[in-house]
């Protein structure tokens, strides 16, 4: 399990430019809007789960995520253990007692701390920058959710994609 945004603005390019030609124009959009998401990726298949958060990453929206992750994970029977990295709402009070009741059938469990290389999920992350933003603008952020949810759209199922990539090594 983690959480991402992907932002809207551009970044910085390098570029070789004829000695004619005086300064260059390059437009970037000057903003930075982002969207964001909570994710978590089942190793066993690649199976992505993904909710778009509007608002802050926070002990109440984690706590949203962990439940709707829970009731779409538990309809197999079988005991989930989520590994999350140490983000300070992942540890919250608001939900401990919620965890302890349902510690039996869905457990959490931290990585160690300064480890993003150790997390799944941050592969899936790094590759959805690399297919759907790397290299291009985005005038409006709906724009950004649009490609990002079309790329997440095809790993809602399990695929070899992402099974692979999240292998543990």
């Amino acid at each position: 399990m983690d959480e991402v945004h992907f932002q809207q603005h551009g970044s910085r390019c390098r570029m070789w430019v004829p000695p004619e030609t005086k300064d260059p124009v390059l437009l970037h959009h000057p903003t930075r809007r982002s969207v964001g998401y909570f994710g978590a990726v089942r190793l066993r298949d690649g199976k992505l789960f993904f909710r778009r958060e509007t608002g802050k990453f926070n002990a109440v929206t984690c706590w949203r995520f962990l439940k709707d992750l829970r009731a779409a994970a538990t309809r197999t029977g079988r005991r989930v253990v989520v590994v999350a990295d140490n983000a300070k709402y992942h540890h919250a009070r608001l939900h401990r007692e919620w965890w302890e009741q349902a510690a039996a059938r869905f457990a959490l469990d931290f990585l160690p701390p300064y480890s993003p290389e150790l997390n799944p999920a941050e592969r899936v992350w790094k590759l959805t920058r690399r297919r759907c933003l790397h290299n291009r603008y985005f005038p409006q952020l709906d724009e950004v959710i649009l490609a990002v949810e079309a790329e997440f759209a095809n790993w809602i199922k399990p695929n070899s994609t992402l099974r692979r990539l999240c292998a543990i090594t």
